[in-house]
Order: C-alpha cells, then structure tokens, then sequence
C-alpha cells in the first residue's frame, strides 16, 4: 500500500509533493499579475511629467517625487465647492447607503430562509432571476420612480436605490440556510424570544462572514460611486466626481490624476484587507449545503 504523506500530523490525500509545489507556482504567477496593476498605479502617482509619457510604459521611478499629490489638493482647494463637502457627500452616501443594505439583505434573508409563507420559492426564484440583468436594464424604470418620489438632486437618489442590491440579499440568504440551524431559533424561541431577538441576536452572529462581505461590496460601489444623472447641484458631487475633474485639463494634469487614482482605492483596499478572511469564509461557504 502507498504510503500516505503526513503535514502537520494530518493525512495529506490525493496530492504529491510535486502538485504541492505546481499549484504554489501557478498561484504566485497569478498573484504577481493580480498585483500588477496596483502597483503600476502607484508608482505612476510618484512619477514626475516627464516620465509619465515614457514609451513603453516603464514599472519604476527614476526620479520620484511627491509634487503629484500636492498639485491634487491645490487644484481641489481652488474649488469653488470646499474639498470637506465633497468628503463629506461620499462617506454619507456610502455609510447609509451601506447600513440600509445590510439592515433590508439581512432582514428579507432571514425571512426567505427561515420563515416559511406562501410564495417563499417564487420570490427567492425570482431575486436569482434578477442576478442575470444588468442594473443598467431597469434604468428607466428606477428614473421614474426617483422622479415620482421627487429624489431628484438628492442623495437619497443615489442611497436608497443602494439598499436594493439583490446580490447582497442572495449572499445572506444562502449563508443563512448553510449556516443558521433550524433547531437553534427553535430553541431561542421556546425560550420566549421574539422574532427580531432571534434573528438579531440568533442569526446575525453565526453570519457574521457574510454580512461583513456584504459590507465590503456595498462599501465599494458606493465609494467610487461618480457622475449620477439624479444629482445636479455641485455641492452634492461625489468625491470621486471631483477627482474626475482633475481629467478635464488635459495631460498637464495627469499627475494630479495618477494620485487622484492611488487616493480613491486606497480606502477600499484597506478595508478589503482587513476582512479578507472573512469573504473568503463566506465565498466558501455560500454555495454548499449540508
């Protein structure tokens, strides 16, 4: 009989030495080319004018400087709009429109996956269905709801429909028919529980992964979230719309706009790292049953 490898006193199944190392191969290769781009993007921002035009396109810096970065906050602190407003539009926007999503996913989630009622298939059918359309689809339609409601150059034209994402809804659904036990909210129940203490002190714990993924998606598209055909005034704009203008002036400010670029994936990413492991959790688990 063939000897089973050993790692850590576990048994190794199904995998030679030399898959292991193919495998950590392949996946450096890919590590190195996801890493790419981040890092050409950076060092872009450090770039003086010169080099920026350099063909072809170089991965380093010759001669480095900050001059970029400062050249962005003067051209922003020359807005008629104070740089703050925009700063402040975009971490509101993103913090309601992320608490609303999370809140409505969750609560729809729970209900779709652990109270049974007439019609609980078909809608679930239904929020699967709408994965396959682009948002783009319903423009119109969403259009005239906001203008019915009269959202028009108002944040809540661009939070509420945020509060809407069916991705988010299905993630926690699924996580919650893997993960939330029948026999537990059973339990809580008989013991005099409401229906809001289970599933807020029950169910939101043992998801814990799958909203903290939910978070980091919302967060994503509502931080880089530009341009909204709902929004006119400026003093509504968007952080990221602002640093679009850097754009409007031609290539003399394409440093300006290297830096504008490192400073709007900077918070993303930080964020991205700190819940890492928590989506891959979730990434795991969301398609499986028992």
């Amino acid at each position: 009989m063939k000897k089973l490898r050993t790692r850590n006193h576990s048994v190794v199944l199904n995998r030679s030495a030399g898959g292991d190392a193919g495998i950590t191969f392949f996946l450096v290769i890919l590590g190195v080319i996801m890493f790419l781009p981040l890092y050409y993007t950076v060092m872009q921002s450090f770039k003086p004018l010169d080099e920026l035009f350099y063909y072809p396109p170089r991965f380093y810096v010759i001669n480095p400087t900050w001059d970029n970065f400062s050249d962005l906050f003067k051209l922003m602190s020359e807005s008629w709009v104070p740089f703050s407003r925009y700063i402040f539009n975009t971490v509101f926007i993103t913090v309601a429109g992320v608490f609303g999503n999370l809140v409505l996913s969750s609560l729809c989630a729970y209900a779709l996956a652990k109270v049974p009622f007439p019609g609980n298939g078909f809608f679930f059918q239904l929020i699967q269905k709408s994965l396959m359309f682009s948002s783009s689809v319903g423009g119109i339609i969403v259009f005239i709801i906001i203008a019915k409601m009269g959202w028009m150059d108002n944040l809540a034209s661009i939070i509420v429909p945020a509060w809407c994402s069916t991705l988010g809804l299905y993630l926690m659904k699924q996580f919650m028919d893997t993960n939330v036990t029948t026999a537990v909210l059973e339990s809580a129940r008989l013991d005099g529980a409401s229906e809001f203490r289970t599933f807020w002190s029950i169910a939101m714990p043992m998801v814990k992964p799958a909203w903290l993924t939910l978070i980091i998606y919302s967060f994503q598209g509502l931080w880089n979230s530009g341009a909204s055909i709902y929004i006119y005034s400026e003093d509504l704009k968007t952080l990221n719309y602002a640093m679009t203008q850097v754009l409007t002036a031609g290539i003399a400010r394409s440093g300006a706009s290297a830096a504008s670029g490192v400073i709007m994936m900077l918070v993303p990413i930080l964020v991205f790292v700190v819940s890492q492991s928590q989506i891959i959790e979730t990434m795991g688990s969301s398609g499986m049953k028992d």
